[in-house]
């Protein structure tokens, strides 16, 4: 008889356990839900970009989804979404519950780090093609009491505005504003759903349902959040390794991580 006691077994059994209480309260406003949600999903992208853009014809062409870039000094960000349509232009989606991650130098810096990865060696500015940086909010972080608020770069003289058409845009969507009234409104109202019987638009709480209740689809759902929780102890790796108050063997110890692991993370950091 073997009485081994086993508590990783235990762990990762809770673990997926609080995985599957925490899915059923996802909705579209949270970003680790959205990315899972229009990975490479072109129809649904192209769906709710055809209403926050006003553009019934977009096609899109490509989607990836807490896509990465880096700029020259090694500082990086993860785009909750990066569209890429038929013509070219870029798009990148951001949800945004906390009010302190949507300022306008957030937007700026997404804008900049877009740029760079578009522009290849040998090709020239005016080669940009245009972008969108869209933020979704869950609140009215502009504070009008507009559905939407497109910001856009203008010449400023003598009491005149003149449109700079550098093909730069960014858009702030008021997730706040939900109702029945319009497509956006509608669109906002099952952001915030959690339920795929309670939102409007059926294509969108067709994938919903398959996340939350097909067993395929709730099982991808485990994986995209086990990932993310390996993505968060990596990244807290890399701060002790930095700090270097710790040796790599506790660093192991205290996040679970293992030894190997953690060697490969410290010397892929000095090389």
């Amino acid at each position: 008889m073997n009485d081994t006691y086993d508590s990783s077994d235990e762990q990762r059994s809770a673990l997926h356990e609080q995985d599957l209480q925490r899915l059923r309260g996802l909705r579209l406003m949270d970003d680790d839900f959205l990315s899972a949600f229009f990975r490479d999903n072109i129809e649904d992208t192209e769906f709710i970009l055809r209403i926050i853009l006003n553009k019934p014809a977009l096609k899109v062409k490509s989607v990836h989804a807490q896509h990465e870039l880096k700029n020259l000094n090694g500082r990086s960000v993860k785009l909750d979404v990066r569209a890429v349509e038929d013509n070219g232009t870029e798009i990148n989606i951001e949800i945004q519950r906390d009010d302190r991650g949507a300022g306008f130098k957030r937007a700026r810096h997404n804008s900049s780090l877009l740029d760079a990865s578009i522009l290849k060696p040998g090709q020239k500015p005016e080669e940009l093609p245009e972008t969108y940086i869209i933020f979704i909010t869950e609140s009215d972080v502009i504070g009008l009491g507009a559905p939407i608020y497109p910001i856009e770069r203008y010449i400023s003289v003598q009491g005149k505005y003149i449109p700079v058409d550098d093909g730069a845009h960014t858009i702030y969507v008021n997730g706040a504003k939900q109702g029945n009234e319009t497509e956006l409104e509608r669109l906002m109202h099952d952001f915030s759903c959690i339920r795929a019987e309670d939102m409007y638009y059926s294509q969108l709480a067709k994938k919903m349902r398959y996340l939350k209740e097909d067993e395929k689809g709730v099982e991808a759902m485990c994986r995209v959040m086990e990932e993310m929780r390996d993505d968060v102890r990596v990244q807290i790796v890399l701060e002790m390794i930095r700090d270097g108050q710790v040796s790599l063997e506790k660093i192991a110890q205290y996040t679970g991580l293992p030894l190997e692991k953690v060697r490969e993370l410290a010397e892929n950091k000095s090389a």
